[in-house]
């Protein structure tokens, strides 16, 4: 499909009052991590989501509260509140509010005065789950039922979660993770080696099937005269992947049987979180501490790969992701390590918000195109005052990434059927 300059706009933008925006505020989206916010009345954390500057705080019950970043008082920063006895408190007059954004607290006025019932701060809900604080941000009217994507449903010993900041728009970001065939390329880090899966047939074909919770992909790679790679992703709305681990050229699985996928949360037009998930599909695996850092790591996603204390990375364009032109002449297409490393390099390197009037889109970029299709279907939907797709919970619950091998000719639909349904209930 053709991306008119119009129709980007549409697309990208996701503030208040816009399209997608408006789509986005009608599902349940990661507000933070629960780490983020380790003990009740821990310190508050700033939350920029969806272009609207938030804080969330742990109140003493232990309970999220996610609240307008700034006092109805005189509009002072909450982030320096204390946040003390079910609330945070503004250090410039003592004005406190509760996690739904009511005033309980109002000691620069007289004992008497019945002004603080009159005054609240916006508010979100929040709810929690697979380590993650998600809220809704539409109207209350229509929210839908928490989500239940089969990760959450994993045991907390057998799923592990992170986050990255990505300088970019959300839109670019889902669109390099849902493109099968980079991987070929960018991810190739051996490009003399033929055994990998990936590197023996680098244009795959691609079929994708409309679903409930927005649709199922088929990459579709004939590696021998014999054999056929499958990988079946999950697309889900309005912006989660859901993909299996790798197999190797004897159709052996890597790692522990896993089921991998990201969540691109803008934090604002040109900017996004992505929140990365690993859970266990077999219970007499879990996963470990040593296991994940090992994980994240290869990634260009470990704990020395970060900025102290933040959720950026080091490596990004001030100093072109670590790039190895020796590497890329001898050994990689790009020069750059760490998987992660190498779609920031490629996403962020776009610009802010890329001009996809200007694109030439081939064959392998079937994705790509269903998943704009259903965000801006999407935004129609909300506009004409309908729900979008994917948005309850009996939508996404039995779905699930898969990577095999197949006897070529076989049907992927058949030979995935099994491997794509949920295990944990």
């Amino acid at each position: 499909m053709r991306i008119t300059k119009e129709l980007n706009e549409r697309l990208t933008r996701v503030g208040p009052g816009t399209p997608m925006g408006d789509v986005f505020r009608r599902y349940w989206i990661p507000a933070c991590l629960s780490e983020e916010l380790p003990a009740p009345d821990a310190p508050p954390i700033r939350v920029r989501l969806l272009g609207e500057d938030l804080i969330a705080f742990r109140d003493s019950n232990g309970d999220v509260g996610l609240v307008d970043a700034y006092c109805a008082h005189r509009r002072a920063p909450l982030f320096y509140g204390r946040n003390e006895e079910c609330g945070i408190r503004c250090v410039f007059h003592g004005w406190k509010f509760d996690a739904t954004g009511a005033c309980v607290d109002m000691p620069s006025e007289p004992p008497t005065s019945k002004f603080k019932t009159r005054v609240s701060i916006k508010a979100y809900p929040t709810y929690e789950a697979g380590g993650l604080v998600w809220t809704y941000m539409g109207p209350r009217e229509t929210t839908p039922d928490v989500p239940d994507y089969e990760w959450l449903r994993a045991p907390e010993t057998h799923r592990r979660v992170s986050k990255t900041g990505e300088q970019c728009n959300y839109l670019q970001a889902i669109e390099g993770g849902i493109d099968t065939v980079h991987s070929s390329f960018a991810h190739n880090e051996d490009i003399s080696n033929r055994n990998l899966l990936r590197s023996r047939d680098t244009h795959p074909k691609l079929e994708v099937d409309i679903a409930a919770h927005g649709f199922t992909y088929a990459s579709i790679r004939n590696v021998s005269d014999e054999q056929t790679y499958l990988r079946i992703y999950q697309f889900l709305m309005p912006f989660q992947q859901s993909r299996g681990r790798f197999i190797d050229w004897e159709g052996n699985p890597q790692g522990l049987p896993s089921v991998h996928g990201h969540l691109w949360v803008p934090i604002d037009d040109e900017n996004t979180f992505v929140y990365n998930f690993m859970y266990s599909t077999d219970d007499r695996f879990p996963i470990s501490d040593e296991y994940w850092e090992s994980h994240e790591s290869r990634f260009g996603r470990g704990k020395d790969d970060f900025v102290e204390g933040t959720y950026w990375l080091k490596l990004g364009p001030q100093n072109d992701y670590g790039i190895d032109r020796e590497l890329q002449r001898t050994k990689t297409y790009t020069g750059i390590k760490g998987v992660n490393t190498q779609d920031f390099a490629l996403q962020v390197g776009m610009g802010p918000i890329v001009d996809r009037s200007l694109e030439a889109l081939g064959s392998t970029d079937r994705a790509i195109n269903a998943a704009r299709r259903l965000l801006l279907q999407a935004a129609d939907d909300v506009e004409a005052g309908g729900m979008p797709r994917g948005s309850a919970p009996e939508d996404h619950r039995d779905t699930r990434g898969y990577d095999l091998l197949v006897v070529r000719g076989t049907e992927w639909r058949d030979a995935s059927k099994e491997g794509t349904r949920s295990q944990w209930q």
